[in-house]
């Protein structure tokens, strides 16, 4: 019967380790991108609205994801929308760093360190938490 919840719990460590790493990996690929774009200060313009998951028994919040605007070096407006959402709705007309795709500016990210912190928390605990459930499972009686 042990087999069976190892072999779940390497089932959900695979399936765990292949999301961080997906995740992970687009963190970085738009870091890379950011760092060769030049940047601009955008205003916010209003935000959208989404919710949180609510996974594991949590309550569902509501997020904020700023809309924004800003204009290249020739003076042309660009609009954009940002991944990076927060739970207190943006004030419009407070300002935000962007970078833009020059050769496409239509391509647009918002400049911030919280996806890298939120990639680093979720390793650390799906570390730990893998961890645990494996010695939950050993120490777990089975009759």
């Amino acid at each position: 019967m042990k087999i069976i919840l190892y072999i779940v719990w390497a089932l959900f460590v695979a399936g765990a380790v292949y999301s961080l790493v997906r995740a992970t990996r687009r963190t970085k690929r738009q870091a890379q991108l950011m760092t060769d774009w030049p940047k601009a200060q955008a205003t916010v313009t209003g935000s959208t609205t989404g919710w949180t998951s609510g996974v594991g028994g949590s309550n569902r919040n509501l997020r904020y994801f700023p809309t924004y605007q800003f204009t290249d070096p020739h003076g042309t407006l660009f609009m954009g929308k940002s991944e990076i959402s927060g739970v207190e709705q943006p004030l419009p007309g407070s300002l935000i760093e962007v970078a833009y795709n020059p050769a496409n500016p239509n391509e647009s990210l918002q400049v911030s360190s919280e996806p890298r912190t939120a990639m680093g928390c979720l390793v650390a605990f799906f570390a730990v938490f893998a961890v645990a459930l494996f010695w939950f499972i050993s120490i777990f009686p089975i009759g």
